[in-house]
């Protein structure tokens, strides 16, 4: 029998018994799935993502690939919708038979993608924000959690601006997941601080009309405005938060800054706001490994790369790395491989992986807002990091692991 006449005779086999009908010849390429939101409020930093991925398969490529292989991602757009999230997952995994799963940049979106890659036991590094990605009973043994979470996030930041910034806040929040988590998290940290929680205003993501709620805020008179305002959104909190003069009222705080929504709001909108990022282009001055980063990321897109950038290049590398290391695409094998050779550094120092959960445990730093941007894209400075610490997220026991 010639390769072609097996090829065929397998896939027919294949299509009878109700398995994927894409069947690859032993050296085919090595296929990773990756559905993130490319349209809607976080196109741009789903972007970033995409972005930092491309250049990840670049780099393993130039190598010669993944056990003898070619490395593919394939990208899917999951419109920032759960249902949309599951069924692009699991048309990668039926349909184009990918070996693993890298992706997803919303908290109640990536849940819907876990399971799909729970169901058929591929490999999944989400690379978006969620207490409970890593949590039971949301987790599997094949569950990975590259990036920062609410907890952390809050932790180090919120702990800081209580601090430093005030302890009478107002918290603006997206009702939704990660909105949720961060103002369950930062409402604890400012309590436990001595602060106080003024008040706390939610509302739909994608929708932000807060003209409504901001009378209400300024009257509380807080010293601290946290704003869980994500994405796009974020660019028109910050343009009615400075029309109704509240930056001359309160400092303004966000979980998270974004380079891009920076970009796209200017210096002026962001000057003086304070933040947490697990990266930021800059770094490049200071360390070895984000020079490399950064020059390779602007030689291929002309522009830096942001946090999710990072996110996205980490989850493509580390899926290759577990694949080398365990000599085989089995979920399984990549799983343990990666828990048994916990620690990497591939853009921005040391981060390892927690046995327990899976959970990606990293340094992350404070910027603020430049008055005036230094040239092109400098528009924050780094204030402060955060070194990488197990104590800013909950426990083992506390996510309900044994």
């Amino acid at each position: 029998m010639n390769r072609r006449t097996f090829l065929s005779s397998t896939t027919a086999a294949a299509a009878v018994l109700g398995f994927p009908t894409i069947v690859r010849a032993q050296g085919g390429p090595l296929r990773i799935g990756f559905p993130l939101p490319l349209t809607g409020p976080f196109a741009a930093i789903a972007a970033d993502q995409k972005r930092g991925a491309e250049l990840a398969v670049d780099e393993l490529n130039a190598k010669g690939g993944v056990l003898g292989r070619k490395v593919e991602v394939l990208f899917r757009d999951d419109e920032l919708k759960p249902a949309t999230g599951a069924q692009r997952t699991k048309e990668l995994i039926e349909n184009q038979n990918v070996d693993f799963v890298v992706g997803g940049l919303a908290a109640h979106v990536q849940m819907a993608i876990n399971e799909q890659t729970k169901k058929a036991g591929k490999l999944y590094i989400s690379i978006s924000q969620s207490d409970e990605i890593s949590a039971k009973p949301d987790t599997s043994p094949i569950t990975f959690h590259e990036a920062l979470n609410p907890t952390i996030t809050g932790r180090a930041v919120g702990g800081w601006a209580v601090q430093n910034l005030g302890k009478r806040w107002w918290i603006v929040y997206a009702d939704y997941a990660w909105g949720k988590q961060n103002n369950a998290v930062f409402t604890d940290v400012v309590q436990k601080a001595g602060g106080t929680v003024l008040g706390a205003t939610p509302y739909p993501l994608g929708k932000p009309e807060f003209s409504a709620h901001i009378p209400k805020i300024q009257a509380a008179k807080p010293e601290v405005l946290l704003a869980a305002t994500p994405g796009a959104d974020g660019v028109a909190f910050m343009k009615q938060a400075i029309s109704f003069g509240m930056k001359k009222e309160m400092k303004i705080l966000v979980p998270l800054h974004f380079l891009y929504y920076a970009k796209e709001g200017g210096a002026d909108l962001y000057a003086d706001v304070y933040g947490g990022t697990n990266f930021y282009w800059e770094l490049a001055e200071t360390m070895p490994q984000a020079k490399k980063f950064v020059d390779a990321f602007m030689k291929k897109f002309g522009i830096p790369p942001d946090g999710y950038a990072g996110d996205g290049y980490n989850g493509i590398l580390e899926v290759a790395r577990g694949a080398t290391l365990a000599k085989s695409t089995d979920s399984e094998k990549v799983a343990d491989a990666l828990r048994k050779n916990a620690t990497y550094d591939h853009y921005k120092g040391k981060q390892f992986w927690r046995a327990c959960d899976n959970k990606s445990f990293q340094d992350l730093w404070l910027v603020k807002g430049r008055a005036q941007a230094k040239g092109d894209w400098g528009y924050f400075e780094v204030t402060g990091k955060v070194p990488v610490d197990e104590k800013l997220d909950r426990t083992c026991a506390e996510k309900g692991h044994a």
